[in-house]
């Protein structure tokens, strides 16, 4: 999968370049629980087709309802007038106003929301800018009210939707993206996750072996040293770096250069003692403060008991939402907190040879 709103963006590109009638809804106010954030947008064509989502799908219904059987009329006028084709400067639409209308719609109890619906967005700014998402630019989208004219410009950071009397303004961003270092299960199962997740993703390992076993479509797989993958990858704000090899000769230069992004995650899976040797090496062998080391993370994920490379890859992709999200989480839900909390035994001391003791 992609990022949703550049997905419902290219779909409506694609209909109104194609001469199809559409409307693109926007959600700009909610009272209460709502089943779908501020800015949330769906685009509707003529032919009832949908993308992208308002609610749970009943306030979807009811727009394909009323505006197929709007756009149904030009061919086949209803008696005594009928519905009008949507059409002119864009309106507003309030759903959940009563409890009736709140059961009816699906909404959560006490739940409102507020639509934008723009008729026909011009099909020439919407591929203006959908090329400019693709190319992982932050764009800003300001609707006149009064007309529905468009005006893009590029922003500097992700903003909050604001509307007022005069103009919606609302920022698109590009992808998310994930760059995970090694091929094994684990990354397989953490790929399919943050696919489906919207984010893009990217799997790094020169290790031929792990390469040729790779099995999950839509992950583009590298085969350069990972430090150099990860200064080509340029992480941003909207970009995670994730090592899984367990091997410092890859993990540790590729973390190195993660740190030194903007990167809103950057994390390594380990144990609590490799954690604690990962650190040690960082700030012996390359200098790195304590202000650097606790960007990284480690060990990775939420604790929930996992051992299964499944289970663990839920663990971590639970903790890279959160993080995207802005959630903090308890300390009790760090792993090593969790697992010191609970007297679970480290690993063995000792010298290690590719993460087993060496038997004495």
């Amino acid at each position: 999968m992609e990022n949703l709103d550049v997905m419902v963006l290219r779909t409506l590109r694609d209909w109104r370049t194609a001469g199809k009638r559409a409307l693109l809804a926007t959600v700009v106010r909610t009272w209460g629980s709502s089943p779908r954030p501020v800015g949330s947008i769906m685009a509707l064509c003529e032919d009832g087709a949908v993308v992208g989502s308002v609610s749970g799908g009943c306030i979807e219904d009811d727009l394909i309802y009323r505006h197929t059987q709007a756009y149904a009329s030009t061919s086949a006028p209803a008696q005594g007038g009928g519905n009008t084709i949507p059409s002119g400067p864009p309106t507003f639409v309030k759903y959940g106003i009563t409890a009736d209308e709140a059961h009816r719609f699906g909404l959560p109890c006490g739940g409102t929301l507020e639509l934008l619906l723009e008729y026909d967005p011009d099909a020439a700014a919407l591929t203006q800018m959908v090329q400019a998402l693709e190319a992982g630019q932050l764009m800003q989208r300001t609707v006149r009210l009064s007309d529905g004219a468009v005006t893009l410009a590029a922003a500097r950071a992700p903003a909050e939707l604001s509307v007022s009397s005069v103009e919606l303004v609302n920022t698109f961003g590009p992808e998310y993206r994930m760059l995970l270092i090694g091929a094994g299960q684990l990354t397989e199962y953490l790929a399919t996750m943050a696919l489906f997740s919207g984010f893009a993703v990217t799997v790094c390992d020169p290790r031929e072996e792990y390469r040729s076993a790779w099995s999950v479509a839509g992950a583009k797989v590298l085969s350069e040293m990972p430090d150099d993958v990860v200064v080509a990858f340029k992480p941003d704000r909207r970009s995670c770096v994730i090592a899984l090899t367990h091997d410092p000769k890859l993990d540790d230069l590729a973390l190195l250069e993660a740190l030194a992004t903007d990167a809103f995650y950057v994390g390594a899976i380990g144990s609590r003692r490799n954690n604690e040797a990962r650190h040690q090496r960082m700030a012996e062998h390359f200098g790195l403060n304590e202000a650097a080391l606790a960007r990284l993370r480690g060990p990775i994920g939420i604790y929930i008991g996992s051992k299964t490379p499944p289970e663990i890859a839920v663990s971590v992709m639970a903790e890279v939402l959160a993080v995207k999200n802005g959630v903090v989480l308890p300390r009790d839900m760090e792993v090593a907190q969790a697992k010191n909390e609970r007297a679970v035994l480290a690993n063995e001391p000792g010298e290690l040879v590719c993460g087993v003791a060496r038997s004495s």
